[in-house]
C-alpha cells in the first residue's frame, strides 16, 4: 500500500481497514515538554505533534465550569501547593511545582439542593464558554499538515465531578438517581448544544474525542448495570449526535473499565484509549475480545518507559504490537501520559522501535 496522509490513516483505522502502519500519537505532562526543551531537544515553541510526527491533533475549546464570572478564591497556599475555591464552588489543591491531578479538599454541591440551586441554572450554553479562536487555529494546522483532528473535552463524568466529587456523585447513584439523571442530562445537553454552536460556525472536525476516567486500580467506579441506567444514556446521545454527522467517536477512559465495555460499544463508541496496564488493563485481552468491534489506541505500560531501559520497551513493544496490528485498528500510545522521568532519546527509541514494528 502507498503511503497514507496522517488523516487518511486514522480514517482508515478508525474504521479497521487495510493501512501502511499503525497510528502514531501520545499525551504528556506539561513538565516533560519543559524539561525537553530546556535540555535541547525540542525547539522553543515546537510542538511534539510537529517534532514526532503524530497523525492526530486535538483541540480543547470548552469551559464546563458553572459560574463563568466567579474569580477563583486563594484559601491556602504554600510553597508548593496552592488551594483554591473555583467556579463549581469546589476547593481543590494543586501542585505548583508539577503537573498532577488536583486533590478533591472540599465541596459546597453534596446533594440536589444545592445542584438545583447554585450550578444547574448556570449550565446554559453561553459562547463565552468556547475558545473559537483556539479551534479555528487548531483546525487550520491539522488541515495544513494533512493530520486527523478531533474536538476534544469531557463527557457526562468528567463533568459531574468537579461539581460535587466523586464520592458524592457515586453516593448520589445509590441514594439519589433522579439527581444524578438530571446532572448527567443537563450535561449531554450542554456538551451538544455548545458543539452545534461551535461547529456551525467553524465547521465539524473528522472526530470526537471524549474523556471520560470512569475506573481505579481494577475496578470501575460503578457497576455495568448502573453505568448502563445513569451514564450509558447521556454516551448514546452525545455519540449519536456525532454518528448523525458522520464523525467517529474515541472515549478516553483511565482505570479498569473492561466491565463498562459492552455498556460503551452499546453507546456507540469507535475506539478505547488509554487501556491503563497498572490498572489490570490488557491489551491483548481487550484486543481477542473486542478488537473486531473496537479500534484500539494506547495499552503500552508507560513504567517500561520509566525504567529508560530499552530491553524492556523491546520486549513491551514486540509482545504487543504484532498481535494489535494484525485487526488494522491500532494506534501506538503509552497507557498514561509521558512524564519528565522519562529521557527523551528513551521516548525517541519507543517511536522509532514501535513504528518498525507496526508497519504492514
Amino acid at each position: 500500500m502507498k503511503e497514507l496522509s496522517s488523516r487518511e490513516r486514522i480514517i482508515r483505522i478508525l474504521q479497521r481497514k487495510e493501512v501502511d502502519r499503525i497510528g502514531l500519537f501520545e499525551h504528556f505532562w506539561g513538565d516533560t515538554h519543559k524539561a525537553w526543551t530546556s535540555r535541547g531537544h525540542i525547539k522553543e515553541g515546537e510542538s511534539f505533534d510537529e517534532h514526532f510526527g503524530y497523525d492526530l491533533n486535538l483541540a480543547w475549546v470548552f469551559s464546563t465550569v458553572a459560574d463563568l464570572d466567579f474569580k477563583p478564591v486563594v484559601i491556602e497556599e504554600t510553597e508548593d501547593t496552592i488551594l483554591q475555591k473555583d467556579g463549581n464552588y469546589a476547593m481543590l489543591r494543586r501542585h505548583k511545582k508539577h503537573d498532577t491531578t488536583p486533590e478533591h479538599v472540599d465541596f459546597t454541591v453534596k446533594e440536589r439542593t444545592k445542584w438545583e440551586e447554585l450550578i444547574k441554572p448556570k449550565l446554559k450554553a453561553d459562547p463565552r464558554r468556547i475558545n473559537f479562536e483556539a479551534y479555528r487555529n487548531a483546525k487550520a494546522n491539522a488541515a495544513k499538515n494533512k493530520r486527523f483532528f478531533c474536538w476534544s473535552g469531557v463527557n457526562v463524568f468528567e463533568m459531574m465531578h468537579p461539581v460535587c466529587g466523586h464520592e458524592y456523585m457515586l453516593m448520589g447513584m445509590i441514594e439519589d438517581p433522579e439527581w444524578v439523571r438530571d446532572m448527567v442530562d443537563t450535561f449531554s445537553t450542554l456538551t451538544i448544544d455548545l458543539q452545534k454552536m461551535l461547529f456551525e460556525q467553524e465547521g465539524w472536525p473528522d472526530g470526537i474525542w471524549y474523556y471520560e476516567d470512569m475506573g481505579f486500580k481494577e475496578r470501575p467506579f460503578m457497576s455495568l448495570d448502573m453505568y448502563q441506567d445513569l451514564i450509558q444514556p447521556a454516551h448514546a446521545r452525545t455519540i449519536a449526535y456525532a454518528h448523525e454527522n458522520g464523525r467517529p467517536v474515541i472515549m478516553h477512559s483511565c482505570g479498569f473499565v473492561e466491565p463498562l465495555l459492552p455498556g460503551m460499544l452499546e453507546a456507540g463508541i469507535d475506539c478505547l484509549q488509554v487501556i491503563e496496564v497498572k490498572a489490570g488493563m490488557d491489551l491483548l485481552r481487550i484486543c481477542q475480545n473486542y478488537g473486531d468491534r473496537l479500534s484500539l489506541i494506547g495499552g503500552i505500560d508507560v513504567r517500561k518507559l520509566y525504567s529508560n531501559d530499552r530491553a524492556q520497551i523491546d520486549e513491551e513493544l514486540e509482545t504487543k504490537i504484532p498481535t494489535v496490528k494484525a485487526k488494522n485498528g491500532y494506534v501506538l500510545h503509552s497507557d498514561h501520559s509521558i512524564p519528565a522521568t522519562v529521557d527523551y532519546e528513551t521516548y525517541q527509541y519507543f517511536v522509532q522501535r514501535g513504528m518498525e514494528l507496526g508497519r504492514y
